[in-house]
């Protein structure tokens, strides 16, 4: 099951870098208004969700039961400034940050999917509940930036 999610992983992260890499700098950061992010702060909140769950998967290894701090996306997403952050360098920290996450997932122990996790003030769920909804979480957020389809794009060939 975990190699399999791993892979996925590992398959729509390099699909999408591709995409995001084509983004200039001033597409990333446009925000269609005020109240809404931009693609480079959306990546940032996915960031945030790999540093996040990075840690829940790799502490319920080792516990009965996982009890994690709830997470506020807008105050995180807002105190690192993901507007001011190099495109490039935001795009290659989410590529390995997830490189990672797909290298950590397949090696979780079996018994260990079936810990009852707890974050923040809602209902306990298994760590494989976690993992799957990762990729479900990834993929909505992808969605979002696709669907955005800005105009700007940097030529392929500017590309290193």
């Amino acid at each position: 099951m975990t190699e399999g999610i791993a892979m996925e992983l590992s398959k729509i992260v390099d699909e999408a870098a591709a995409e995001l890499r084509l983004l200039s700098e001033e597409s990333a950061a446009a925000k269609p208004n005020p109240d809404v992010w931009s693609v480079k702060e959306i990546v940032g909140h996915l960031i945030d969700s790999a540093a996040n769950n990075h840690q829940r998967f790799v502490r319920a290894q080792h516990v009965q039961q996982l009890e994690f701090p709830g997470y506020e996306q807008d105050f995180w997403t807002r105190s690192q400034e993901y507007q001011s952050y190099p495109w490039r360098e935001l795009v290659d920290f989410w590529v390995l940050y997830n490189r990672h996450l797909a290298h950590v997932i397949p090696r979780v122990p079996p018994a260990a999917l079936d810990v009852p996790c707890r974050i923040g003030e809602d209902e306990a769920v298994t760590l494989r509940f976690l993992i799957e909804d990762y990729l479900r979480h990834l993929r909505h957020h992808l969605s979002q930036i696709a669907e955005r389809r800005p105009d700007e794009r940097v030529a392929s060939a500017a590309v290193p």
